[in-house]
């Protein structure tokens, strides 16, 4: 019988990362990663969510004792990089100012939240088969495919049997996302959290606290259908741990993707108002991670509040969700090293390549490159949709992840489901599968309806 490896949640696949974590925030983790090497501790898995054997009895508790010991060293970052709100705002001079009653609302009319909808799972669907591929398979199998520069849903027509040996599609999503196999919209992490967070808005209305999030998980969200950060919180949430320690204990994705694809719902319901969706995004994110995990779940609500009117072109959405990031923040220059990046060259592969340089230290799914990646992809395309999911995509790291957002920001840009191409928006066939009760086979246009009822109140 072969035992369970459960993913991101044991000590001994933890510790790695935290080290990663320790060395990135600005702690001297050096003494404790000797300490763990010298012990026969395994690095963090490159790629998956355990190692591939069982620890030792030993490692196990060293692994504890460890991971508790990094908690309790100084971050050169922190002051820099808090937490808490009112911190946030004291360092970032530009925060936008709250527009209340008084944001547009009717600009972010049904048609706009459905593109929304459906460029989100465009986006998914279309990363899907290559998450957690190399970068250099991800270009190998669109060009042999006849698919690059990429331009529509990955496919396995045409691509010869030893690369597809060499890098075999995400085992998960191969039968639900080639082009040839879709069907509806599957299911996926990258769309159960927006339903979730309708949901926690239909129960709670805008001012729901981060305990209602915790809650809501705990009634609706299977546990396996969390990862990384989010994994961590639901067992500390089990183990009686309470917000927003749910966010710190032993939980070295704290300053992953995982916020960022939680936010939005809060930027949608907001139209106009960036600071208010900045603000409704930390009450979510804080459940789960800290510093730049939730700044990027700030950020993408402030672009999303902004891009909702309907009066703002992407750049402009882009730089406004600049100003609810603390600009000394490594997301901060994260953000503006990609736009940079962005504006001074022409071929986006160069783009990707830089960026993969400079972040080739951070793991595949930490916010910092993935939201560099968004923030480069959305400002290239200058807002054509195509050119938004596929550059977001094509560029690599958590691939659905970055062409959900790209996905829904685009589409709502673009204003109407009749402005997003058919080759991409057809396979869904207005059809979005999901374990959130009552959510399942729901179309697009009905969420759609759903979420501009929650408009009116915010």
């Amino acid at each position: 019988m072969t035992g369970l490896r459960l993913t991101w949640v044991q000590p001994e696949d933890l510790l790695g990362h935290e080290l990663q974590q320790a060395a990135q925030d600005g702690r001297s983790p050096a003494a404790i990663a000797t300490r763990w090497k010298n012990a026969g501790g395994p690095p963090a898995p490159v790629r998956a969510g355990a190692s591939p054997q069982p620890a030792s009895r030993y490692l196990r508790l060293l692994a504890e004792d460890l991971l508790d010991e990094l908690a309790d060293l100084p971050s050169r970052s922190a002051h820099r990089e808090p937490t808490e709100l009112d911190r946030i705002k004291a360092l970032c001079p530009d925060w936008p100012t709250a527009r209340g009653s008084a944001a547009p609302e009717a600009a972010a009319d049904p048609a706009a939240l459905e593109a929304a909808w459906l460029g989100r799972a465009v986006g998914c669907l279309l990363g899907k088969p290559v998450e957690k591929l190399p970068l250099t398979a991800i270009r190998q199998l669109a060009q042999t495919a006849g698919n690059w520069p990429l331009n529509t849903y990955f496919t396995a027509r045409g691509v010869p049997d030893d690369l597809l040996r060499a890098h075999p599609w995400n085992r998960r999503s191969a039968h639900t996302s080639l082009a040839e196999n879709i069907d509806g919209m599957p299911e996926d992490d990258d769309l159960n959290f927006p339903l979730l967070n309708l949901l926690l808005l239909q129960r709670h209305g805008p001012g729901f606290t981060t305990g209602d999030v915790a809650a809501l998980w705990l009634d609706e969200l299977p546990a396996g259908r969390v990862f990384t950060a989010e994994r961590v919180a639901y067992r500390n949430l089990l183990s009686g741990i309470e917000p927003p320690r749910t966010a710190r204990h032993r939980n070295p994705f704290r300053e992953w993707i995982g916020a960022l694809i939680r936010a939005d719902v809060h930027g949608w319901t907001h139209p106009g108002d960036p600071a208010a969706a900045a603000e409704q995004a930390y009450r979510d994110a804080t459940l789960t991670h800290t510093a730049n995990g939730v700044y990027a779940a700030m950020f993408v609500a402030a672009v999303i509040a902004e891009a909702a009117t309907g009066a703002h072109d992407i750049h402009h959405c882009l730089r406004t969700g600049l100003t609810v990031v603390p600009e000394q923040s490594r997301l901060a220059g994260a953000i503006r090293h990609a736009l940079r990046l962005a504006a001074e060259e022409r071929d986006f592969d160069r783009i990707v390549d830089a960026l993969h340089t400079t972040y080739a230290d951070h793991h595949w799914v930490h916010a910092l490159p993935n939201t560099a990646l968004l923030t480069a992809a959305l400002t290239h395309a200058d807002g054509d949709f195509t050119a938004s999911v596929c550059r977001a995509v094509s560029g690599g790291w958590d691939t659905d992840s970055n062409g959900a957002t790209a996905g829904s920001i685009a589409g709502l840009l673009a204003g109407s489901p009749r402005a997003l191409p058919d080759r991409w928006t057809a396979p869904l066939k207005n059809r979005l599968a999901t374990s959130v009760a009552d959510f399942d086979g729901i179309g697009f246009d009905a969420l759609a309806h759903l979420t501009h009822r929650e408009i009116r109140r915010s």
